[in-house]
This record gives C-alpha cells, sequence and structure tokens, in this order.
C-alpha cells in the first residue's frame, strides 16, 4: 500500500516514490510519496494559516477529536498491528501492545489538557505592588515539526502529535522512511474525524532538501525530535531561535545488588535487554552485579535469554523479530567483534542468520569497549562484575548518557541512594530501566537529550506558553 501525503487536511499522491521492505522476509510491504523542498515550502505556509485558527476551536471539541481517533484505533488494531509488523518486523505480539499503548497516549493527551491552567497571583505580596489582577495563561505556540523514528513507529508519532494538538497547534508530521505506511494509517484516522480542525495536521515523507527546509524555517515554533545524537545535534545547530525538544539515545544500565531477587531480577534483565531486538532508547545495555552473586545472576540471565524465541515476527510465540536493516546487523557484528578481539567473551548469541540476530551476552569487557560506553541498538547486553553499588554508581555515572538506569536491591538505604546519587532522567527500583509509563515524564539528560515526554509534561515543556497578564 502506498502512503500518501497530507498538505493539512487534503491528501496528495505523487508518482516519485521509493518501496520499504519487510526486514523480515525482504517483500515489498509498503511504499511512499518522495517529497522535496517546494512540498515542505507549501506544508510550513498551510501550517501556519492553520495555526491561527485551530487555537480558537473550543477545548472540548479538541477532546473529543482525539477521543474519537482512540476509538476508531481501537477497531483498527489488528491491521495497524500488522503494518508495524510489515514495516519494522516487530513480532505481532508486540505490536498489538504497541498499538494499545497509542490508543492509551491519545486518550492521556486528552485527559492532559484539561489540567494544564494558569494561576493567578496577589500582587500586594510586594512592598510595591498596588491591587490589580495578575495572572498568566497558557496558550498554544503556533506551529509544531515533530519527527519520529522507526523502533516505535505508533505510539512514538502519537507522543508527538496528540498533546500538540489538543493543545490547539498546527502539526507538521515527518515519520521514519521505514514505516511510512504505519505514521499514514494514524494520520489518516486524526484527518477524516469530523472533529478534525481544517489543515491541523500534515504528513511528509523524505526526499531532497525536506529535512532543511522544515528546521530552518521560521514557521515552526518547537521541533521535537525523536532519534540519534548526531541529528540531534544538528538539529541544534540548525534550528534557530525556538524550541527544540530532543529525545535521543541512551545507554540504560542496572545494578544487581546482593540483596537483589536474582530469580525475578534475571527474567526480567532479559526482557530489558532484548525485547525489540534491543532497538530501544531505553534498552538495557550493562548490567552491573554484585560480586558475591556475579556467577549464579550470568547463569540464571544465560538460561533466561536461551528461553526466548527468535524467528518470524508473524509467529505469535516469537519474543525477538528481525534487526531493522543490514546496516544495523552489520555494525552489531562489528562492535561484537572488536571486544571480543579485545578480550570480552560472549556467554550466548553472536550468530546472526540474515537480520535475526541472536540475543548475545558479554562477559569480561572493559568500560572503553563501543558495547559498553555507545548505545548499542541490538540485541546486545555487557554483564560487569563491581565490589558494592558504589562501584556501579560510579561506572553508571561515567556514561555520557543519562536517559534511565534502575537498580534490583532490597537494601533501603542503597535505594535511597540511588534515587538521588544516579544521574538520569528516570530512575527504577527492582525493574529494569526499559520500563515505561506513557504517563509519566520521561526524558534524558546530558547527551540523552532535552526536555520531556509523557503527555502532561509535553504540553508544559513544550507544546503551549506561558502568557502573563495584568489588570490594573
Amino acid at each position: 500500500m502506498k502512503a500518501k501525503l497530507y498538505f493539512g487536511s487534503t491528501c496528495k499522491d505523487k508518482k516519485e516514490c521509493k518501496e520499504v521492505c519487510s526486514p523480515y522476509d525482504g517483500r515489498v510491504v509498503s511504499s511512499f510519496c518522495l517529497c522535496d523542498a517546494t512540498d515542505a515550502k507549501e506544508v510550513l505556509e498551510i501550517a501556519r494559516t492553520a495555526a491561527l485558527h485551530v487555537k480558537q476551536i473550543p477545548l472540548h471539541q479538541r477532546t473529543n477529536w482525539l477521543l474519537d481517533v482512540a476509538q476508531k484505533l481501537e477497531i483498527e488494531r489488528e491491521r495497524i498491528a500488522l503494518c508495524i509488523t510489515d514495516e519494522v518486523g516487530k513480532p505481532i505480539a508486540f505490536s498489538r501492545v504497541e498499538v494499545d499503548r497509542c490508543i492509551e497516549t491519545i486518550k492521556l493527551s486528552a485527559n492532559a489538557m484539561l489540567h494544564v491552567n494558569g494561576e493567578s497571583f496577589d500582587t500586594t505580596a510586594m512592598p510595591s505592588g498596588k491591587k490589580s489582577l495578575s495572572f498568566y495563561k497558557r496558550e498554544p505556540v503556533g506551529v509544531v515539526l515533530a519527527i519520529t523514528p522507526f523502533n516505535f513507529p505508533l505510539n512514538l508519532v502519537a507522543h508527538k502529535i496528540a498533546p500538540a494538538l489538543v493543545a490547539g497547534n498546527a502539526v507538521i508530521l515527518k515519520p521514519t522512511s521505514q514505516a511510512p505506511r504505519t505514521a499514514y494509517e494514524l494520520v489518516k484516522l486524526f484527518i477524516e474525524s469530523p472533529y478534525a480542525p481544517k489543515d491541523a495536521l500534515s504528513l511528509l515523507y523524505s526526499g531532497e532538501g525536506v529535512n532543511e527546509t522544515l528546521i530552518t524555517s521560521e514557521i515552526p515554533r518547537v521541533i521535537s525530535f525523536t532519534g540519534s545524537v548526531s541529528v540531534g545535534r544538528e538539529i541544534t545547530q540548525k534550528a534557530g531561535i525556538k524550541k527544540v525538544s530532543l529525545e535521543l539515545g541512551g545507554n540504560a544500565a542496572t545494578y544487581i545488588d546482593a540483596s537483589a531477587d536474582l530469580v525475578l531480577a534475571a527474567k526480567r534483565c532479559a526482557v530489558g535487554a532484548f525485547i525489540n531486538s534491543g532497538q530501544v532508547c531505553i534498552s538495557l545495555q550493562r548490567i552491573y552485579v554484585h560480586e558475591s552473586i556475579y556467577e549464579p545472576f550470568a547463569q540464571a540471565l544465560v538460561e533466561e535469554t536461551k528461553s526466548l524465541h527468535v524467528g518470524s515476527p508473524y509467529d505469535e510465540k516469537t519474543f525477538i523479530g528481525p534487526m531493522v536493516n543490514e546496516a544495523a546487523v552489520l555494525k552489531a557484528k562489528r562492535w561484537i567483534q572488536s571486544a571480543i578481539d579485545e578480550g570480552a567473551k560472549p556467554l550466548c548469541g553472536f550468530t546472526c542468520k540474515a537480520l535475526l540476530f541472536e540475543p548475545t551476552i558479554m562477559a569480561d569487557v572493559s568500560e572503553a569497549m563501543a558495547i559498553v560506553c555507545e548505545e548499542v541498538f541490538a540485541p546486545i547486553v555487557s554483564l560487569i562484575k563491581v565490589k558494592d553499588y558504589e562501584e556501579a554508581k560510579t561506572k553508571m555515572n561515567a556514561s555520557d548518557y543519562g536517559l534511565q538506569y534502575s537498580i534490583f536491591c532490597n537494601d533501603l538505604s542503597i535505594v535511597q541512594r540511588a534515587i538521588d546519587e544516579l544521574e538520569a532522567g528516570g530512575i527504577v527500583i527492582n525493574d529494569i530501566p526499559t520500563l515505561r509509563f506513557d504517563l509519566q515524564p520521561y526524558g534524558g539528560i546530558k547527551q540523552s537529550g532535552v526536555g520531556k515526554e509523557g503527555p502532561y509534561f509535553a504540553l508544559l515543556d513544550d507544546y503551549t506558553q506561558i502568557k502573563s497578564v495584568v489588570i490594573c
């Protein structure tokens, strides 16, 4: 199926298109219209005009709009889950979970806007103040540019466009070229809703000059991007004076304390390291294990990992499907081989059939190895023996990234220290750093980005702005 364009509410087709092939079997599963700078300029002007009237749409209509889309998405659940599996190779069971999360994200966005309010002030609190009415209100920023990646091609789109739209903005979406059909199906539901404001949402794909035109334009007041550090840095350099929200790379780590439940920790760490073939920004990449329990934990983790089914993403029992493309597989192989050459040892995995990469556990690694200090984005996890929490903390915090960390520990004094001392945007206790609830604030520090997602927090940080009012 061909993913068409939306110039505002108008669906457009173009002759020049690019095919998308399944990462699993190589068959053509979709295609998308290639765009150019002229298309981008036209969409920018449509969005600029739309922003003036979208903000006038009553809040009840905007919330009804989102709830209508969520309801229709529930009806289309199986079909859209199959789109995700076709385009990015995500196991079908997890594609259904992503659709469910997307529905929840949209509903949360509708509800969150009801709690985004201003506040009044008593100016007589200041000696120089006089009796007057002072308050602030929140209003939409105008035009939002949203750029999304392949690994969660539906829910990450929802995390950007749903709160931005319910806030009263006009939105331009540029999704990943790996999953254009998935994004198209969601955008189509938004635009065809009877509650949709005219031209509030546009959809463009890749093409010559598109990124440059969109990013450097003065029309978008906010750019919300999820992707690599290198692209995030480039956007920051080119964007000019506008708000830029970046959810970038991660190098998630956990510490397994001597007091931890080893069975639980091993089971959950296998999930955190290998779900979605490790292609998650908060995929568990480093496991620091107290030396007194290192051997039994390593054995338990290997056993749990070997129980995970690798295979067809259309098989209900598959846990690990294909990686997104050959380049991702080659990079993972290269990094593992480099680590082995430097003395590391694979405890399991490191075999590959086409794009199906066996989950790999590496031991005897050093902090300087790429598989430890860089974002791997592959089904690879490193085991590292430490003397205590203090050593684990030091090594975890030495990373350039700071998205999410976790610890497995039943010692409350260590838990309290970890909450205060670990340098990350989120800390999880007695579960994996890969855990994310869509209502919570989510976003990193250091090279992992700036800004927060989670509907309520995105509304405050990115999609509304404060206007101060004084009535004398």
